[in-house]
């Protein structure tokens, strides 16, 4: 009998924003696979075997799932924030299209989790109010150059643009090459904010301009939102937030 893989979210980092859908999944698990430092988040586990692994092995792990679950194991694979956000639900379904022999029988399940964007936006006020797009700076999977044309499309559509992994040891570069690309289309007063570790003890938020944005403040714990010509910030307030309209811009 074949077991399932059920892929969720812990959420951005508190404990207390972890949805209680992926609680249950976790106490129902025999086995539970993740990024290691996710596994060291997990609390009060009884008998589950835990499979924890290095941050690029996610095939990896997704090829594990499957296995374990064809042999009828309940399996659980974690992942930060939400599980379909640059996460782990699309390397389990990489790994079922590749392994014939698990199509038919395994049964997965993806339980949504609140990611960094959701939680980074409630602290501020609402500043993904309008329309909003998500753009992963890493470079790892896809070239410097569609990083790029993503994020002049994006700055030429005025979204708001929230970045994930903007900036590493790696990657020292990748942030400011970014906001040299914005600059071209976006006017130097525009909102950028800084909200590291959100949900967390060492929670930070910064909230500036393009113009005066120090790329340095960011780290791969950082979530960078950049706002539309329409986001703002409500003066004597540490609110931001985007109108639920949009003015049209006439030539």
């Amino acid at each position: 009998m074949s077991g399932t893989v059920t892929v969720v979210g812990l959420g951005p980092g508190s404990d207390e924003l972890i949805v209680p859908a992926v609680i249950s999944a976790l106490n129902q698990a025999t086995d539970i696979i993740g990024y290691f430092r996710y596994i060291e988040r997990l609390q009060n586990l009884q008998n589950q075997t835990l499979h924890a692994s290095d941050n690029r092995q996610e095939i990896e792990r997704a090829e594990l799932a499957l296995s374990l679950a064809s042999e009828g194991k309940t399996v659980v694979v974690v992942s930060s924030g939400d599980p379909g956000v640059f996460a782990m639900a699309s390397a389990v379904f990489e790994a079922l299209e590749k392994n014939t022999g698990y199509k038919k029988n395994t049964k997965i399940i993806i339980l949504p989790g609140i990611t960094a964007i959701l939680a980074a936006s409630a602290r501020l006020g609402a500043p993904i109010g309008h329309d909003f797009c998500v753009i992963n700076l890493s470079d790892n999977l896809k070239s410097r150059n569609i990083v790029e044309k993503r994020v002049t499309a994006a700055a030429q559509g005025d979204f708001v643009i929230a970045f994930y992994n903007p900036r590493s040891k790696a990657r020292e570069k990748q942030l400011e090459r970014t906001f040299l690309i914005l600059k071209k289309y976006c006017e130097p007063s525009r909102l950028v904010i800084f909200a590291d570790a959100i949900s967390t003890k060492n929670e930070k938020v910064i909230i500036t301009t393009l113009e005066k944005a120090d790329t340095n403040l960011a780290s791969m714990k950082t979530l960078v939102i950049v706002g539309s010509s329409s986001t703002k910030e409500i003066i004597g307030t540490s609110y931001v937030y985007t109108p639920r309209y949009a003015i049209e811009e006439k030539n």
